[in-house]
C-alpha cells in the first residue's frame, strides 16, 4: 500500500484501547467501642424511659381512679407500747360519696374495738361539708361503731368544719364536752342547697336552644337552658326542706341543748358561718381547744390512765405512687366523665359555698343533696 494514499471515506480508524483505572470504595469503617457503647446506652435510656412513663402512667391513672390505699397506724402520743389505744380517724376535704379511705378507717377502727384495745375514738374534721348522702352514711357507720362497742367519739374540728362536716359531727352524741374547735375554726353553715344557674340568656345569645325530649314535664328541671318554672321550683323547694329538717334533727340527737330548746337552733341554722368564740357562746362546740385536747378528753371519756394509753392516727399507707411523686399525686383527680356528667344532675348540699364542686371522687355515691 502506498503510504501517501489516503484511507476510504467510509474507513473508520483503528480503535486505540483506553485504560480506564479501577475504582474499589473504601472498606467501612468501623465503629469504635466508645461509640457502640453512647449507642447501646442512649437506645437503653429511652427503653427505660418509655418503660418508667408507662407505669407512672398507670400509677397516676390508680391513684387518681382511687386505688385502695390501706390504712396505716402513725404513732401519736403517750405510751407507744400501752394496750389500750384512742385512735384518731380524719374526715378531710369535700365529702362525696362517704365510702374510699373513711370507710377503710371505720372497718380498720372496728377490727380494733372487736380484738378489745380500741377505747375511744377522736374524729378530727377538716371539711366544709359536701353531699347529703355522704355526709349522712358517714354519721351512720360512726354512730354503729360508738354503739356497738360502747366507744366514746369526741370531735377535734380544724381550719372548717361547716355544714356536713358539722353534721358529721354530731355523731359525738349527747355526750357532754365533746366537740372541740380551734381559735380559728370556722363551723356552722347548717342548710341545705341545690344550685342552680340560668343561663338561658347566655345561651339564646350563642344559638343554642334546649330541644330535650322528656316524658314528663319535670323530668328536666332545673335545666340551666331555661328559667326555673314555678312547679319546679316547689319540688325542689320540697326536697330541700325535708333534708333541712333532717340536718336539724340530727343536731338536736347530739346537742341536747337544742333537743330542750329547738327555737334555738332555729334561729342559728340560717346558713351563716361561726368562728369557734361563736359556735361556742351559741352552743355549737363545747370547748376551744386543740387536737391534743379532744385526745385528752377521749382518755377521760374511757377512763384510761394517762401514763398507759396509745394514741395513733390512721393515715393512708404510703405506696410507690406516693415516694415518686409526693402524698399530693393521691389526690390529684383525673379526667372522669361520669364524675362531670354526674356533677350536672341537679341535687342538694350541704356544703359551705356558693359554688357546686366540677369533680367529684373516683367512685362517687350518687346523691341528692349537699349540707350546707
Amino acid at each position: 500500500m502506498d503510504p501517501n494514499s489516503q484511507p476510504a471515506a467510509n474507513q473508520q480508524p483503528p480503535l486505540t484501547p483506553q485504560l480506564t483505572p479501577s475504582y474499589s470504595p473504601p472498606p467501612p469503617r468501623k465503629p469504635s467501642s466508645w461509640a457502640r457503647v453512647v449507642a447501646i446506652l442512649l437506645a437503653l435510656g429511652l427503653f427505660g424511659s418509655l418503660m418508667i412513663n408507662f407505669l407512672l402512667a398507670k400509677l397516676v391513672g390508680m391513684s387518681a381512679g382511687g386505688g385502695e390505699a390501706r390504712v396505716e397506724e402513725k404513732f401519736f402520743s403517750h405510751q407507744k407500747d400501752a394496750r389500750d389505744k384512742v385512735a384518731i380517724l380524719s374526715i378531710e376535704g369535700v365529702i362525696v360519696g362517704g365510702e374510699g379511705f373513711f370507710k377503710r378507717q371505720i372497718d380498720h377502727a372496728r377490727k380494733d374495738a372487736k380484738d378489745g384495745r380500741l377505747k375511744a375514738i377522736v374524729l378530727r374534721v377538716n371539711s366544709p361539708g359536701g353531699t347529703v348522702t355522704g355526709s349522712d352514711y358517714m354519721y351512720h357507720h360512726l354512730c354503729k361503731l360508738r354503739d356497738d362497742y360502747k366507744i366514746p367519739i369526741v370531735v377535734s374540728m380544724g381550719g372548717i368544719a361547716a355544714s356536713g362536716g358539722y353534721y358529721v359531727s354530731m355523731a359525738v352524741g349527747d355526750t357532754e364536752k365533746s366537740i372541740f374547735a380551734e381559735p380559728t375554726t370556722w363551723t356552722g353553715s347548717i342548710g341545705v342547697i341545690i344550685p342552680h344557674y340560668d343561663l338561658s340568656k347566655f345561651l339564646n345569645e350563642h344559638g343554642v336552644k334546649e330541644d330535650s325530649i322528656a316524658s314528663g314535664d319535670l323530668k328536666g328541671m332545673g335545666s340551666i337552658a331555661r328559667p326555673m318554672r314555678p312547679e319546679e321550683r316547689a319540688v325542689f323547694d320540697e326536697l330541700v326542706q325535708e333534708a333541712f329538717n333532717g340536718f336539724k334533727e340530727i343536731i338536736r340527737k347530739g346537742r341536747r341543748e337544742f333537743k330542750k330548746d329547738p327555737d334555738a337552733l332555729d334561729a342559728l341554722a340560717t346558713g351563716r358561718v361561726f368562728t369557734a368564740k361563736q359556735a361556742e357562746e351559741n352552743g355549737l362546740v363545747d370547748k376551744i381547744g386543740f387536737l391534743e385536747d379532744a385526745v385528752d378528753r377521749a382518755i377521760e371519756l374511757a377512763k384510761l390512765d394517762k401514763d398507759d394509753v396509745c394514741v395513733v392516727q390512721y393515715k393512708p399507707e404510703a405506696g410507690l405512687i406516693d415516694l415518686l411523686l409526693g402524698e399530693t399525686a393521691r389526690s390529684r383527680p383525673a379526667f372522669d366523665l361520669a364524675a362531670l356528667l354526674d356533677a350536672t344532675a341537679p341535687r342538694a348540699y350541704y356544703l359551705c359555698t356558693w359554688l357546686p364542686p366540677i369533680t367529684g371522687s373516683a367512685k362517687p355515691q350518687r346523691t341528692t343533696a349537699f349540707q350546707d
